[in-house]
């Protein structure tokens, strides 16, 4: 069966709470102890989430002295380092925030993993096919709790669409249509950097580059530190895709995509991925030069009806739509970081499974790791059995 062909990507997150002993014993007013490592713009909202849930932050790293400075602004007790080898050696801290690079997400959190960390890692959860499979591999041999920064898998109305799916009220989907609309695009800013920049420990384990400002202010547009914006938001939506539809991973992917308007960028900002799954298709779109139906949308295609997702709620039409204009369901869409971070610190204290475990993370990012693999060898690309080789 497809599932079993693919067993190391999984889209569910149904697996059987360790038995181990914590580090500790929880008393309910304990605070969980953690460090930061890249507090860039997303690493600095996760710690301000993780205070506000109750957790302390005891430490911080990043090459970039400017970001130290900011996080420090809500965290003025946090011990700084340059190296996260070296935080990782704090005594007394429980757990890691990773919100480094896509390049640095495998050596960061195996760092971790070795330290006895539990982590919370930004998506996507790794930079190719490979990394997530020797990632899983080694979440799976230590008693840590790992997180992926998946949202939505906390999300009480996306949880409820899946109920709603699950129910049969679309029929049998064939179609499925992620798209991302954002009017966003611009030139790349390669002015100087003010402050200090370890540019050596940002490229990390990345091959060598001379320094320009772009590419670190910008990491995401270069193929050496992302996978674009294809994995950047496609992680997000395909594994909505793949976890409402039961589906596993792509057996092929075609992609097309352009540089339209961010002078300097390697990645496309408009682009089509065609998705071939067993029973349906998925065309995932993104197009970051025009803000129609600005946002994220989802939209689920059945004989028997259309659920559309977006940032704005969740609704549900019947067939035929022409006369059935009206939808028969409707729901608020809040997708909080809120609850997915709360679920992970309640299992850091429980050693229960999270919600986004590393199977979780690893099949929402092979879909966008395929179409990049499309998109660079400008053909169809196929998935083998194993998860990791193409053809």
């Amino acid at each position: 069966m497809e599932q079993d062909r693919r067993k190391f990507l999984m889209t569910t997150a149904s697996f059987a709470a360790p038995m181990v002993i914590p580090r500790r014993v929880w008393g309910a007013n304990d605070r969980l102890a953690y460090g930061v490592i890249g507090p860039g713009g997303r690493g600095r909202y996760l710690n301000r989430v993780f205070q506000k849930l109750g957790a302390q932050c005891v430490a911080v790293c990043d090459a970039y002295d400017l970001n130290v400075q900011e996080v420090l602004k809500d965290s003025p007790d946090a011990k700084t380092y340059e190296d996260y080898r070296d935080l990782l050696q704090h005594s007394g801290m429980d757990a890691v925030i990773i919100a480094t690079p896509d390049h640095q997400h495998c050596p960061n959190l195996l760092a971790a993993l070795n330290a006895k960390k539990d982590v919370y890692l930004e998506k996507p959860m790794s930079h190719s096919l490979e990394e997530s499979a020797r990632m899983i591999k080694a979440v799976r041999a230590s008693k840590q709790i790992v997180q992926i920064g998946m949202q939505r898998r906390s999300a009480p109305s996306v949880i409820k669409g899946k109920e709603l799916l699950d129910s049969g009220i679309l029929g049998k989907v064939t179609m499925v249509k992620p798209m991302w609309n954002w009017n966003v695009a611009r030139e790349l800013n390669d002015t100087p950097l003010p402050g200090k920049l370890n540019w050596k420990a940002f490229l990390g384990p990345a091959r060598f580059h001379e320094l320009q400002p772009m590419r670190f202010r910008s990491w995401r547009y270069f193929w050496d530190y992302s996978g674009g914006n294809m994995t950047d938001q496609g992680t997000h939506l395909m594994d909505v895709v793949q976890w409402y539809m039961n589906s596993g991973t792509p057996r092929s992917a075609v992609c097309y995509g352009q540089t339209a308007k961010t002078v300097g960028s390697q990645v496309p900002d408009v682009f089509c991925a065609v998705f071939e799954y067993p029973g349906f298709m998925a065309t995932w779109t993104l197009n970051y030069c025009n803000s129609y139906y600005n946002g994220w949308s989802i939209t689920f295609q059945g004989d028997k009806g259309t659920m559309i997702l977006d940032e704005a709620g969740l609704k549900v039409w019947a067939e035929p739509w022409l006369k059935n204009p009206e939808p028969t369901h409707t729901m608020a869409a809040p997708v909080p970081a809120e609850a997915h971070v709360q679920n992970f610190l309640d299992c850091v204290k429980s050693r229960q499974e999270p919600n986004a475990p590393v199977e979780v993370g690893a099949s929402a990012v092979a879909a966008p790791h395929l179409a990049n693999i499309a998109f660079h060898k400008a053909r169809q690309v196929r998935l083998a059995p194993d998860g990791l080789r193409v053809s």
